[in-house]
């Protein structure tokens, strides 16, 4: 009997029985979480890991691992009912060969009659805990109109924004219903963190007055109570349905680029894993476009795959950015470039059908060689699966242009713009606006957006190249010699030497005859007034 009873603090597990006891008084817990309590008090202070757990408690069933977090934070607050802050369960990082695998470990327990007593304890009270990366939960939105009648607003972008980030690979986010709980009561960022598991908390409000909406939300590193990101929205009432989508669409893309740079920015673990090297090769992509930019984060991906060679997030982030380098013609290797992605997309999408990077990396990979219809479904895949990506909608629009939707192209990137104000890749989307009227002869609004798009990215070579087209049709060819010889310094090489060279990516100046058309009649001959040879 002794041994089949445990405790720590003011609890004792009956191991036997199944019943856990606070001071001689029965705790209600629900099933599950009981048996995690089982699982780590029947460790005997040592860390029992996530796939352990997983593998104790769902064996032969196949479940999503946020299931283990979510009834852990059952369990701790099973513990703590009485708000005085103790930490029983504590999480702990991997370690060697585990890579970057969560362990949870039970502090505090006397088994009654072990010997073994002490030094479980001593084992348990230096555990540190340590939330999964890139793990969340938005709290309940403040009405703070005071008007009942107006909650379903507030509640409406929270349901919303945890949907919108649940998308995001490798996000962990707390289910709504567990959030709501939180609804009316005061804020501790460290202790949500530390009862969730998760290292960032989003919380805001809503202002209603007369026809306006103000909504303002702040991201905060829970570890440390640091606020990271703040965002104040105002906006006139009208649809209240597009209100609310725009609002959330607007927080969902601000607050995925902002965790992705903070990930992607912390200093190197001593035993780095795959994902590690995947959000340092997302970050790097989050910087402007440059040969440079796309460089490091190829690397990243390549040495993600290094570490584990199945991963499917580091075959599709690989082969989107390959692709992607052919796209914006920064390549040296486009015939290299274009077999390895093959190979990427293939392998992953063999893995996981589903994918969105993978689908994504496979419209990058579609469009890079010329098969724009076909790209145009995948892009249409994933904006279904992740309504706000806007890179994809961007992408899209692109697609759209080169099959001659050209309407449709402009309105594509302007929607990508509005949901992504202050996008690393906002550059671009000016850029390819300016492209879309140059080929309308509109060539003085072309030179706005170009200068527009260089002033977000002036290392883009192909942003000068532009801008030398567009100033010698208006037969201002100094200017555009000057920005044809910036072109050719910016990128290093001779892949701006002649019009045959550049035609050789069919991703980023190709398209339907139509388009073709329009290319040789305005940007092409542009470029050959400017100066440039046609061989």
């Amino acid at each position: 009997m002794a041994n089949d009873e445990i405790r720590f603090g003011p609890f004792r597990l009956d191991l036997r029985r199944r019943q856990l006891l606070r001071d001689d008084r029965p705790v209600r817990l629900g099933g599950r979480p009981l048996d995690v309590l089982c699982a780590l008090a029947s460790a005997g202070g040592d860390v029992v890991s996530k796939d352990e757990l997983m593998t104790r408690l769902w064996a032969g069933r196949v479940v999503e691992e946020g299931n283990i977090y979510v009834n852990v934070s059952a369990l701790r607050k099973a513990l703590d009912d009485n708000g005085e802050g103790h930490t029983y369960i504590v999480t702990v990082p991997g370690r060697g060969s585990t890579g970057g695998c969560t362990w949870f470990a039970i502090g505090g327990l006397e088994r009654t009659g072990s010997a073994a007593a002490h030094a479980a304890l001593a084992a348990s009270i230096s555990r540190v805990a340590v939330a999964p990366r890139l793990s969340i939960v938005v709290l309940p939105f403040t009405n703070l109109n005071g008007d009942p009648a107006q909650q379903y607003f507030a509640d409406g972008i929270t349901e919303d924004l945890t949907t919108d980030l649940s998308r995001l690979a490798n996000m962990f986010v707390i289910s709504c219903n567990t959030a709501f709980t939180y609804r009316n009561k005061p804020i501790d960022t460290k202790q949500i963190g530390r009862e969730l598991g998760v290292r960032y908390v989003l919380e805001g409000s809503v202002r209603r007055s007369g026809s306006q909406v103000r909504v303002s939300v702040q991201l905060i590193d829970a570890a440390i109570d640091a606020h990271l990101w703040a965002e104040r929205l105002d906006r006139d009432m009208g649809d209240l349905f597009a209100l609310q989508d725009e609002i959330t669409s607007r927080i969902a893309n601000e607050l995925n680029l902002e965790l992705i740079a903070s990930e992607g920015a912390r200093q190197p673990t001593e035993h780095p894993d795959a994902l590690d090297y995947i959000l340092r090769g997302r970050a790097a992509r989050l910087k402007p476009v440059t040969d440079d930019t796309h460089a490091e984060a190829i690397d990243w991906y390549e040495r993600a795959l290094v570490v584990d060679p199945q991963s499917v997030e580091a075959q599709s982030s690989l082969a989107s950015s390959l692709a992607g380098r052919v796209l914006d013609g920064m390549t040296d290797a486009l015939t290299a470039d274009v077999q390895r992605a093959e190979e990427l997309v293939r392998s992953a999408l063999a893995v996981s059908p589903r994918n969105p990077r993978a689908h994504f990396a496979r419209g990058q990979l579609l469009r890079a060689q010329g098969q724009y219809e076909e790209a145009i479904l995948e892009y249409e895949m994933v904006i279904a699966l992740n309504r706000n990506w806007v890179i994809v909608i961007a992408a899209l629009g692109w697609c759209k242009f080169l099959t001659g939707s050209i309407d449709e192209a402009l309105l594509l990137h302007e929607q990508a713009i509005h949901l992504s104000p202050r996008d690393p890749g906002i550059g671009n989307w000016y850029d390819r606006i300016g492209r879309i009227h140059l080929l309308q002869s509109r060539t003085n609004e072309a030179i706005g957006w170009f200068e527009k798009a260089r002033g977000a990215n002036p290392a883009h070579p192909g942003i000068w190249i532009d801008l030398a087209a567009a100033y010698a049709l208006e037969d201002k060819f100094q200017l555009a010699a000057a920005e044809l010889a910036e072109a050719r310094r910016l990128s290093g090489g001779d892949r701006f030497s002649s019009i045959a060279r550049l035609k050789a990516f069919p991703g980023a100046w190709g398209g339907v005859p139509k388009i073709r058309a329009l290319f040789e009649t305005t940007y092409f001959t542009g470029l050959r007034k400017a100066g440039m040879p046609e061989e």
